[in-house]
């Protein structure tokens, strides 16, 4: 029994870690921005696609990963312009996107509906190399990645435009007043957003060893999901301790779906179980325990830190 736990929490870990780069990137538009953006679910499979077919043609792992952060980068950029430039609503500017990049990821993926890896060096073989287990390996290069990644933004958001783009997120017609382009600071925002997202599904596809065009489908639940969580258990944190948290409660929300899993789970509901787990997840908020409350914590149903 012990040990199953250990396997499930090990594999829990691992897929959190890869997983909680698409809660960043979530966040990042979700609570920084105070927008909906949908781009993830269309994103994600275009960064596992970009990632695979460039190491099937033998390019390094560690430059086809930055290649699929950079496919991120111009799917948050096209979805910045349609809601910026063409005033389309960040919701629907994200569906359009989302919608269009299914078929770019299907031409990347040349027509096929999943591509292998098998036999290709990935960015895990690399931490195989040094001796590592799979799944070491897969956690020691997730630690890596994400806490450069979270480094990089922490001292992104301590700049004069990381601070702006916070700004255009809290109150959009006082930046606006004080001279900030908040245009410019929202397609900033779509673009690094969609990078972290892109760059989860490069590291998943490699770490499942296939690229899927339909693995985008449900995705964004999970990175809500991990946002809830976090904040449930951690309230009012600076921006670098709640991206932190980020990773905690991506690893959680895996080892939750796991247990559920292990309850033999038919396949094809998998989903299912996954929006009964966020429903549990959004409800937490409600059932604070009442100390809160002494705290000055009036709203405990609020997601807002």
């Amino acid at each position: 029994m012990i040990n199953t736990f250990w396997e499930l929490f090990l594999s829990a870990t691992s897929q959190g870690l890869l997983w909680s780069l698409m809660a960043i990137g979530v966040y990042l538009t979700f609570r920084i921005l105070d927008l909906a953006d949908m781009t993830a679910e269309g994103s994600f499979p275009l960064g596992g696609a970009i990632a695979t077919m460039c190491l099937i043609k033998g390019i390094n792992p560690i430059l086809a990963t930055l290649a699929a952060f950079v496919g991120g980068l111009i799917a948050g950029f096209v979805t910045g312009v349609l809601n910026t430039k063409l005033r389309i609503p960040s919701l629907l500017a994200g569906i359009i996107t989302m919608t269009g990049l299914y078929s770019i990821t299907s031409r990347v993926m040349q027509n096929a509906a999943n591509v292998s890896l098998l036999g290709k060096d990935t960015i895990f073989t690399i931490a195989q190399n040094w001796g590592l287990s799979r799944n070491n390996a897969v956690i020691l290069m997730g630690v890596i990645v994400v806490f450069i990644v979270i480094a990089l933004l922490v001292i992104f958001f301590r700049t004069e435009i990381g601070l702006a783009m916070r700004a255009t997120g809290d109150n959009i017609q006082m930046s606006a007043a004080n001279g900030i382009k908040t245009q410019g600071m929202k397609i900033l925002g779509y673009m690094i957003s969609n990078g972290c997202i892109a760059l989860s599904g490069a590291l998943l596809a490699q770490n499942n060893g296939f690229a899927d065009l339909n693995s985008g489908v449900g995705t964004i639940v999970i990175g809500l999901a991990s946002i809830i969580i976090a904040e449930v258990l951690l309230r009012n944190l600076s921006i670098g301790a709640r991206l932190l948290t980020l990773i905690l409660g991506a690893i959680i929300y895996r080892l939750i779906l796991a247990l559920v899993f292990q309850m033999n789970v038919e396949p094809s509901d998998a989903k299912l179980a996954s929006a009964l787990v966020l429903v549990v997840c959004l409800a937490l908020p409600n059932f604070h325990l009442p100390h809160n409350l002494k705290k000055g914590d009036k709203n405990v149903s609020s997601l807002k830190n």
